[in-house]
């Protein structure tokens, strides 16, 4: 059974959630559909891609991860087929693909349009492709084979001697705030050296990592890698993201000192 995976903007209470699980299985029996969001900001590809690029690898080789996020066409914007290590990725070439991806991908297909686009394009064109690879259709039979898609580099975490000037990329449903230091790059700039913490000024100052949330008292401020290996500012059982008013692109900087 092939795995066909939904990331939209949707919500779930419009009519287009239900629509496209209806005609993607009516037309390939041997499938299931999987949402992995519909809460993604309207037009959102940044957050998209950081949902899709940290869990899409979970799934089986072969998945197929429809993206419904930002997907109206143009001449200079075509629907893409991308195949990158043995899954299948549908969307629009607005961008977003450069944000999912850390290498080359295998294949990439620009998909035959019809002559009269309607608006729905994740339901006409992304939910027919879904259904016709996973029925065992060769993706070079829905279009042609192209060499590259629109590049959107992703925001990285800036170096300066001793010091890390990372920003926000992403909030979470705890309200926690996931940045763009990775912990790489924490222990090859720091070299375990005593460190500080800035959370947007001089104001909130954090002075060593958690491996539990639970290690800090319920209400303080901390700060820990996460799954993803990315640093994260959080508030044991607390809300970060509002009572430090951080955001999408708000700044964390970490200076190192000497031993």
């Amino acid at each position: 059974m092939t795995i066909v995976t939904l990331t939209t903007d949707w919500n779930t209470n419009d009519y287009y959630v239900g629509a496209i699980k209806g005609k993607i299985l009516s037309k390939s029996t041997q499938v299931q559909v999987v949402d992995i969001s519909h809460q993604v900001p309207a037009f959102n590809i940044t957050q998209a891609a950081f949902i899709l690029r940290n869990c899409f690898y979970n799934f089986p080789k072969g998945s197929i991860h429809i993206i419904g996020v930002n997907t109206e066409g143009g001449k200079d914007m075509p629907f893409l087929l991308v195949e990158y290590k043995k899954h299948y990725f549908i969307g629009t070439d607005n961008g977003i693909f450069g944000l999912l991806f850390n290498e080359e991908p295998d294949k990439i297909i620009e998909l035959k349009s019809p002559p009269e686009l309607k608006s729905f394009t994740s339901f006409s064109i992304f939910s027919e492709t879904a259904s016709k690879i996973a029925n065992g259709d060769k993706p070079e039979s829905l279009g042609k084979v192209v060499k590259k898609y629109q590049e959107k580099i992703p925001l990285r975490a800036a170096i300066d001697k001793s010091v890390i000037t990372g920003s926000v990329i992403y909030i979470d449903s705890f309200r926690n705030a996931i940045t763009n230091i990775t912990k790489d790059l924490f222990d090859r700039i720091g070299e375990n050296k005593p460190f500080e913490i800035f959370v947007q000024s001089n104001h909130y100052i954090i002075t060593h990592l958690n491996n539990y949330y639970h290690e800090t008292s319920p209400g303080e401020i901390l700060a820990i890698f996460n799954s993803v290996g990315l640093l994260e500012i959080a508030i044991n059982k607390g809300n970060a993201a509002d009572l430090l008013n951080l955001s999408t692109n708000s700044s964390i900087r970490i200076k190192f000192k000497e031993k």
